[in-house]
């Protein structure tokens, strides 16, 4: 797949194992800042088929990316470490709207998921405070947006009569609205409450949080602040393929033990200090994300 960025003379792409402390020391020695991201990715599934990998994997892609960083750091080049955190770290939090801060006093995240993620905060806490490298952690609130290919399992994932693609719920339930599925199957009551942010605000509010000095040492809650349950999620796409008329019928299928019921952002802080908003309305996103899952229907990628 062509970029936008490909020949961009600032851009170069390495290819190489994110587990490889070697490799990424090698690169990290000419940055000025590092973003954590890389890690294994995959849908709700993902937290009880893989439960030892996400731990194990994710940590070793942690821990290889934090030696890269603080080596760049003592050569005095790198500035500073931002890490991909993830709402996950308040997987058992019981105040909404969470405020940053509430990973701390809540109760562990139950999924290895949730539990990796919150010590990946950790690491970027420890290696500033062992070795002085400045971080900044932001927290995606559950990103939207087109790109994702199909999440590689070992065996098939089916809700209904479809085979899931990313077991993430937006693109899925377009997906299965596109090819026919009526009644339309959904995990528990629809009642989880979740807040759907536009991948393209995402970024914007990284790259706000990358260089902002108000940041260093930081870190912030990055979503939209509207609530959206599942059944209204299924609503709104359900209208945007069949229209005003066709009736919606909802099928409830047993939820997985870590779909969350509750995860509500506060988002002062990021608006307060960083001068972030994320304005993209979920009915924008739909209009960019349905007609990009069609196409990967109709090519049979999905």
């Amino acid at each position: 797949m062509r970029r936008s960025y490909d020949n961009h003379p600032r851009y170069r792409l390495v290819e190489g194992d994110a587990k490889d402390a070697g490799l990424l020391t090698e690169l990290a020695a000419d940055a000025d800042h590092v973003v954590a991201g890389a890690a294994m990715i995959g849908g709700i599934s993902y937290f009880h088929e893989f439960a030892y990998d996400l731990l194990a994997e994710n940590e070793r892609i942690c821990a290889a990316t934090f030696d890269a960083a603080i080596s760049g750091h003592k050569l005095g080049r790198l500035q500073r470490i931002t890490v991909i955190s993830s709402s996950m770290v308040f997987e058992s939090a019981n105040v909404f709207p969470t405020p940053e801060g509430a990973q701390l006093t809540s109760p562990p995240p139950k999924s290895t998921y949730g539990f990796q993620k919150l010590a990946t905060e950790y690491f970027a806490k420890g290696a500033h405070e062992q070795y002085g490298l400045p971080y900044t952690i932001v927290r995606p609130f559950n990103c939207v947006g087109v790109g994702e290919r199909r999440a590689l399992r070992d065996h098939e994932v089916m809700s209904g009569n479809v085979k899931l693609a990313m077991s993430h719920v937006v693109p899925d339930l377009c997906q299965k609205v596109l090819k026919g599925q009526d009644p339309l199957h959904i995990l528990g009551d629809g009642g989880q409450v979740r807040h759907y942010t536009y991948g393209g605000d995402l970024a914007h509010g990284i790259r706000l949080a990358m260089e902002s000095d108000r940041a260093v040492n930081e870190d912030f809650n990055l979503s939209t602040a509207r609530s959206t349950t599942v059944r209204e999620l299924a609503e709104v796409i359900w209208r945007n393929v069949h229209g005003p008329d066709r009736p919606l019928q909802l099928v409830s299928d047993p939820p997985y033990e870590h779909d969350v019921q509750m995860r509500v952002p506060d988002v002062r802080k990021a608006r307060e200090v960083l001068g972030f908003e994320a304005t993209t309305s979920l009915e924008a996103m739909l209009d960019e994300v349905i007609p990009w899952v069609k196409s990967e229907i109709e090519a049979g990628r999905i």
